[in-house]
């Protein structure tokens, strides 16, 4: 998985008017919890931009007040309206504890359903799972290049190793449906073989 490191500064103060106060700056405010105690600070709204606004899971070096923590970011409160970052809660990744994360998709080559008439249907584009941090890939590569009209992959389908996937098994992940014209295509195939 890739790293990323971010730096970020201690808040002294924890409440509604201080939050508001370093949105104003420019900062976004963030909470790095699971070790010890939980650790309230703030990343410059630019250095965050570089872990929010992709589709790649990080791993964070973070660097708060002199302290160095491992983390992942999990999840992040946008403004309704501008879209900009306004919370962020981090997980620190502990040794022997496994973390929960969602990894991107990615879908690789061309099926032949769809050369036929079909229409790919990408249900997922990331897939939540349960680890360690040492096992977690930057995504997972699903291969569509068998998947003809009325076929599909399901998350039972992929080997996801020692992960977890924190799905129910039979959730669709990609397939290809039919439309009018490649049933009409499959229905001549089978009357030229036929005849």
């Amino acid at each position: 998985m890739k790293r990323v490191s971010i730096s970020g500064s201690l808040r002294e103060n924890v409440g509604k008017k201080d939050a508001n106060k370093q949105r104003s700056e420019e900062k976004v405010v963030c909470v790095l919890y699971g070790g010890e105690k939980q650790v309230h600070f703030t990343i410059d709204e630019k250095q965050f931009k570089r872990i929010s606004h992709t589709p790649d899971v990080y791993i964070v070096d973070l660097s708060i007040g002199g302290e160095a923590h491992s983390a992942i970011l999990q999840a992040v409160q946008f403004h309704p309206v501008s879209d900009k970052p306004l919370h962020a809660d981090f997980l620190e990744i502990l040794d022997g504890r496994p973390v929960k994360v969602v990894i991107p998709v990615r879908y690789e080559g061309a099926a032949p359903g769809v050369l036929k008439g079909g229409i790919l249907n990408k249900k997922l584009r990331n897939i939540p799972v349960k680890g360690f941090s040492k096992d977690i890939p930057e995504n997972f590569v699903i291969s569509i290049s068998k998947l003809k009209i009325g076929m599909s992959i399901k998350i039972k389908d992929i080997n996801f190793g020692p992960l977890t996937p924190l799905m129910d098994g039979n959730s669709l992940v990609v397939g290809v449906k039919a439309t009018r014209g490649a049933i009409i295509a499959d229905d001549e195939e089978e009357e030229e073989a036929e005849a």
